[in-house]
Parts: structure tokens; C-alpha cells; sequence
């Protein structure tokens, strides 16, 4: 996958493997029992099932706490292979005052 191709748009990406696989480990019904599960509104898993939404970074760890898998495994379980994941150098500069 090349860096600048977007996650939702990658072929390998598959949130629905991940949720599924979130039910079935929890034992739950359906996507409704899921978004209770992780205390989240159940348009936003029908978001992530539609593509319209990616997996952040904090459902992902609400995930792990959840279903006590690994972030790792729970990334591969989506098909996110990425091996890091970048945060910009812009929200680690401070803010430049203006000059009066």
C-alpha cells in the first residue's frame, strides 16, 4: 500500500472482518449489541461497515479494552497492515505569535 493511498480506499482494508470478528468473540447478536458493547452510537458501526467511516484511534482501544486483543490484532483483523502510524509534525510545533 502506498503511503499516500488512503486506508478506506486500500483493497485489503475490511472493517466488517473486524466486527464480525468483535461479535463473535463477545457473543453477541448484532452490530446493535456491538455499539453497546463499546458504548458507541450505532450509526457510527454502520459507518465503519459502509466505509464511510474509518476504525479511530480511540474505538480502537475501546476495542482492546473490550475484547482484550491486542491493537495489533485487531489492526490485522481490519487489513491494516501499516507498520506505523505518523502523527504530523505540526501538532508538536508550538503556536507563532504574532508579531505586534
Amino acid at each position: 500500500m502506498k503511503n499516500h493511498e488512503p486506508l478506506l480506499q486500500s483493497p485489503a482494508y475490511d472493517p466488517n472482518n473486524l466486527l464480525g470478528a468483535l461479535i463473535q468473540k463477545m457473543n453477541l447478536k448484532n452490530d446493535a449489541a456491538l455499539s453497546r458493547a463499546l458504548e458507541v452510537a450505532p450509526p457510527v458501526i454502520s459507518k465503519i461497515r459502509h466505509r464511510r467511516l474509518p476504525v479511530g484511534a480511540s474505538l480502537l482501544i475501546r476495542m482492546h479494552e473490550v475484547c482484550d486483543l491486542s491493537i495489533r490484532e485487531l489492526r490485522d483483523l481490519m487489513g491494516d497492515r501499516r507498520g506505523k502510524f505518523r502523527i504530523s509534525d505540526k501538532q508538536f510545533k508550538p503556536k507563532q505569535q504574532d508579531a505586534a
